[in-house]
């Protein structure tokens, strides 16, 4: 089942297609990751999901509907976004952050109520972030401050979580962990997650099903074992590679055929 599909999409900006007339659909309560080269359309994709880009022809359809026709704030409600890079205001704490993921829900007459209130502590307990709180956001480390816009996601409410590069300026230890707290976010509460990642390795690891894309189309779509194949390597990122189990979870690790300075 999927809540969120493209129907023969064709993105791109000014006029100018990037993604050429692609079906996606998004597997409801699993972790998708959206892969390929750079400036193959992967963010452009996840943009257009979330409603950021108007597709030049074809559909993008939440719960069946066609989401530029649902009104922005009902969009909010179902689907959250985590943008790449994203900045905070200055000397804004944690929880003030965190609180902002309940705009949506704000209403011009409705103060702030104990259910934002809970929503906004249920969000800073599931990222292990309440005993900083407190803190400002920019006196974090990279892992706890994508922590925090991750909480703000939650906050959010919504069933459905779109990431664009979570991990991007992350050291190797806050990559695992913030794709840990995803993967603890799926399997506890259900929610759906799409993100775009470069690691092939994590998006095996941690993804259920893949969108593998190359110059703006997909070129596979399914499960790591499926999706990662020799051949797909080859064809979408150039490299020569040997397919291999991963020792702890079995799924799929890439391996290039050749070391530094080896003949392909």
């Amino acid at each position: 089942m999927s809540r969120l599909e493209t129907r023969k999409a064709v993105i791109g900006y000014g006029g100018t297609p990037i993604v050429h007339g692609v079906d996606v659909q998004i597997p409801d309560g699993k972790i998708t990751a959206i892969v390929g080269p750079n400036g193959c359309g992967k963010s452009t994709l996840l943009r257009a999901l979330i409603r950021l880009l108007a597709p030049i022809d074809g559909a993008i359809a939440l719960d069946g509907q066609d989401i530029h026709s649902i009104p922005t704030r009902e969009v909010a409600r179902r689907v959250g976004l985590l943008p790449q890079s994203p900045l905070a205001p200055a000397g804004i704490t944690v929880k003030e952050l965190v609180a902002r993921g309940r705009t949506p829900h704000q209403k011009v007459l409705r103060p702030w109520s104990s259910t934002d209130e809970t929503a906004v502590m249920s969000a800073l307990h599931s990222t292990n972030l309440t005993t900083i709180q407190d803190k400002v956001v920019d006196e974090l480390s990279g892992g706890q401050r994508q922590r925090a816009w991750i909480a703000m996601t939650l906050a959010q409410d919504t069933p459905l979580m779109l990431l664009d590069e979570p991990t991007t300026y992350l050291d190797i230890s806050h990559q695992y962990e913030v794709l840990e707290l995803l993967h603890r976010l799926n399997e506890r509460q259900g929610r759906t997650i799409v993100m775009v990642v470069h690691d092939l390795h994590q998006a095996a690891r941690y993804a259920h099903h893949v969108i593998a894309m190359c110059e703006g189309e997909v070129a596979a779509a399914g499960a790591p074992e499926d999706v990662f194949t020799e051949e797909l390597v080859s064809r979408v990122f150039d490299i020569d590679a040997r397919i291999v189990p991963d020792p702890v979870t079995g799924t799929p690790i890439i391996v290039p055929a050749h070391g530094p300075g080896g003949a392909r």
